[in-house]
């Protein structure tokens, strides 16, 4: 499954949910959690799982409620028989969160499918970062937030004034990053909130990119076709890659080489080949 881009979708509001659809995101997380309050939670539930039925093009992911609330346990009984592409685990901790929702989700009679857990809402759960590789096989990969863990201790905001993140946040950004690639799974960038600034949300795909995430979470549908194509690589990137396949393929004995001027080397041959996989 490609996940360039997933759109959150309130889940109690179905008539966004064909709009976001056609939005030409690579997932749909339709929303049973913070966007959706208590009194709606009910009607939310049926109408994701009259979407799902519909068997949309679109994956689509749901975020369910957290692990211990009353919540979670409705959440999956609603959705049991409607095979969502993926399940999204707010303020998740750790392998053991993992663990606990795939023996929930069997509760409810259904086999679970790969779970995106958003691994740092709270500070506890950036002890447990480097546990997601003993329950990789049921990732579909790994996110962050930047919202709840400055709400869980006090922090005025997690961000500069020019949009980059305070040192704190900043490290734990790094940490799930190193998480998510440690557990061999896709690293999903956090949500960039200003809706109406395309701009910098372009520069902060760049920057994420660069950092080696592979995918982004996004909160608009205006905000999709940066983030594909911020995330998709250029033919120039393809065929410089290529070329440095080719290379290696010629010389296999070889651990450096010389390309155009400039030495490389086995890492060069590695970042190469995952360029290609993605751009596959």
């Amino acid at each position: 499954m490609r996940l360039r881009s997933l759109l959150f979708v309130p889940g109690d509001r179905p008539e966004r949910f064909a709009k976001a659809a056609a939005s030409g995101a690579d997932a749909l997380i339709l929303d049973l959690e913070d966007s959706v309050v208590a009194d709606r939670k009910d009607f939310a539930r049926d109408a994701i799982a009259e979407w799902l039925a519909e068997a949309a093009d679109t994956p689509c992911f749901v975020r369910v409620n957290p692990l211990g609330t009353p919540a979670i346990v409705d959440d999956l009984a609603a959705i049991a028989g409607s095979r969502p592409a993926g399940l999204v685990l707010p303020k998740a901790d750790g392998a053991a969160a993992i663990r606990t929702l795939v023996a929930l989700v069997a509760q409810a009679g259904a086999a679970c499918p790969p779970i995106l857990p958003i691994a740092t809402e709270t500070p506890a759960a950036l002890f447990h970062l480097g546990s997601y590789g003993e329950v990789a096989a049921h990732l579909a990969g790994l996110t962050w937030g930047a919202e709840d863990l400055p709400a869980a201790i006090g922090a005025a905001s997690a961000r500069e004034e020019d949009g980059g993140y305070t040192a704190p946040f900043a490290m734990v950004r790094a940490l799930a990053l190193f998480a998510a690639h440690a557990a061999g799974a896709a690293a999903i960038e956090t949500v960039y909130p200003d809706i109406a600034d395309i701009d910098g949300l372009s520069a902060y795909v760049a920057r994420g990119r660069r950092d080696g995430f592979t995918g982004m979470l996004a909160i608009h549908p205006a905000q999709i076709e940066p983030i594909n194509r911020g995330f998709t690589p250029s033919e120039a990137e393809i065929a410089a890659a290529e070329e440095i396949v080719q290379a290696f393929r010629a010389h296999p004995e070889a651990g450096a080489l010389r390309l155009n001027g400039r030495m490389i080397d086995r890492p060069h041959l590695e970042q190469a080949r995952r360029l290609l996989a993605r751009a596959e």
